[in-house]
């Protein structure tokens, strides 16, 4: 019997969930508020305590909006694309969306710039709330703050490369008022920028900033004897000069080798972080051969 998890029972909740069992899923179910599932429960469904307990119970995870938007006819081929085509996690495509210009230019922007940095090049809709995930990938990618944006790039980056889409219907809102305002475009482009980060200098982090701070370091540096040898050049020759002192590109100079040094030593630091902690080698192993 194919075990589904629910998390959410609400009025459409149980009624999706009755319709589950009738068709011979075992229901695996989570909600807030136990004692208002207690009559499905009686039906047969099995609540757990924790999300993360329902969700060790399923084989595949299947997320989306409860706004209405998302249409729940799309999960069987959700499903189907994870147990039968073997992707790791499929993401819904709102191809033509119900939303507002406002919305849908910024949303496209924001796609395309996710598509460059994150090298998923066939996800056209990261942000798509209807997505289905092998149970593994759930249990090996961490969400927070408003990293939901980029699931499919944390899952990437946890080695999960079987990334599909799949086309979706979207439908015009029907209750409920959108939570995000314009911040979440600043935001978003601030997470991209993290996880870009993290995921080429997160075990590495000498590379970025002593990189940055040796170059910062050493203009400073050619600066200040170019400012030395202008005075030098100067006095010699006879012509006005001022004193190293009174130059602004002497203490810009200055400020440029300071920099660097702290870059530097902002790698070095990073590096000492990275050595001594304690996840430093830990691997994800797929799958164990025993040659």
């Amino acid at each position: 019997m194919t075990r589904v998890g629910w998390i959410g029972a609400g009025i459409m909740g149980k009624a999706m969930g009755r319709n589950l069992m009738k068709h011979g899923f075992e229901l695996h179910l989570y909600a807030r508020h136990p004692q208002k599932v207690q009559d499905i429960v009686a039906e047969g469904a099995i609540l757990h305590d924790s999300i993360a307990s329902c969700v060790r119970a399923c084989d595949v995870v299947i997320t989306m909006d409860a706004d209405l938007q998302d249409s729940p006819d799309e999960i069987p081929e959700l499903y189907r694309m994870i147990t039968e085509e073997g992707y790791d996690l499929v993401s819904g495509w709102k191809q033509k969306r119900y939303d507002p210009l406002s919305k849908t230019i910024p949303t496209k922007l924001f796609n395309a710039t996710a598509r460059k940095v994150s090298g998923i090049h066939n996800l056209h809709d990261f942000n798509c709330g209807l997505k289905a995930y092998r149970n593994k990938v759930v249990k090996h990618i961490e969400v927070y703050g408003d990293m939901h944006r980029y699931i499919p790039y944390l899952a990437k980056n946890a080695g999960f490369t079987r990334i599909g889409e799949k086309v979706v219907k979207h439908q015009a809102r029907k209750y409920g008022t959108t939570k995000f305002g314009l911040d979440r475009f600043v935001n978003g482009y601030l997470d991209l920028a993290t996880l870009w980060f993290t995921n080429k200098f997160g075990i590495k982090p000498m590379h970025f900033f002593g990189l940055l701070g040796s170059l910062m370091f050493l203009l400073g540096f050619v600066a200040v004897i170019i400012v030395g040898a202008s005075k030098l050049y100067a006095m010699h020759a006879g012509h006005h000069y001022i004193l190293v002192t009174d130059s602004p590109y002497f203490y810009m100079s200055l400020t440029m080798m300071i920099l660097g040094t702290q870059l530097f030593l902002t790698g070095f630091l990073g590096e000492l972080i990275v050595r001594n902690s304690n996840r430093r080698n830990e691997y994800e192993i797929e799958q164990e051969l025993n040659l």
